[in-house]
């Protein structure tokens, strides 16, 4: 558990920052569990530049999960293959035919139902409770992760680490807010708390970061998750987030 006071400072300045510098990316702009589900399963281990003109091809192509459900599975996987990962216009054609048949084209809005879906475990459960049913879940993505373990100084072997890692992104959120914290952390994580020359400087969390406090002081032990470090370079700011 967190201390309350640096719970609050860690909230009060991530949703700060995320105010001013989160990305604008069209799976923002909407609370359409299907638009989220979609682009949550393209964004598997794939750069968010890469991602964005596949989504929306596939929206403009099939707008609804029912138009989804009725393609040919050949006919998703043209579009969604050259991304890699090539298993994933399956799911997206499986979790389409699931939703239409079983749920009459509504997305269900538990975890426990999400998960029953193909290629839906728990992270992207938990986008689709946050990003469209607004409900308070945490998330942990590469970015969320290594952002927590390097803040917190999570140290503990790969099973405990993880279980902690989702303890902690449970703790962080404050009430009624999770959709805001979710967004600033994966954004502060994959702009700032780079696995590679993490920004250090620009950080807004820099002044209660244990990684940053071991770097300063010249840590001679393994720094968490990172192979290189560099001069911070000032942050990019994206167009300002729409809400």
């Amino acid at each position: 558990m967190i201390a309350r006071g640096r719970r609050r400072s860690f909230q009060r300045r991530v949703l700060g920052w995320y105010a001013a510098y989160g990305r604008d990316l069209p799976w923002r702009r909407t609370r359409d569990p299907y638009a989220i589900l979609v682009s949550e399963i393209l964004s598997h281990q794939t750069q968010i530049s890469r991602v964005v003109p596949v989504y929306n091809r596939v929206l403009r192509r099939y707008p609804t999960v029912q138009a989804m459900a009725r393609a040919p599975l050949g006919e998703i996987k043209a579009i969604t293959d050259p991304l890699g990962y090539k298993i994933r216009g399956r799911w997206l054609h499986g979790v389409a035919l699931q939703v239409a048949d079983r749920f009459a084209g509504a997305f269900p809005d538990t975890l426990e139902a999400l998960r029953r879906l193909p290629g839906v475990g728990r992270y992207t459960a938990g986008a689709v409770m946050n990003f469209a049913h607004r409900r308070d879940a945490p998330l942990l993505d590469t970015n969320v992760a290594r952002l927590l373990r390097r803040h917190f100084g999570v140290s503990a072997t790969a099973r405990a680490r993880s279980a902690e890692l989702w303890r902690l992104a449970a703790d962080v959120i404050p009430k009624g807010r999770g959709y805001l914290i979710n967004q600033g952390l994966m954004d502060l994580g994959a702009l700032v708390c780079r696995s590679r020359a993490p920004r250090c400087d620009s950080c807004p969390l820099r002044r209660s970061c244990d990684f940053r406090r071991r770097a300063r002081q010249g840590s001679r032990g393994p720094l968490p998750s990172t192979r290189s470090w560099s001069a911070p370079a000032p942050v990019p700011q994206p167009a300002r987030l729409r809400r």
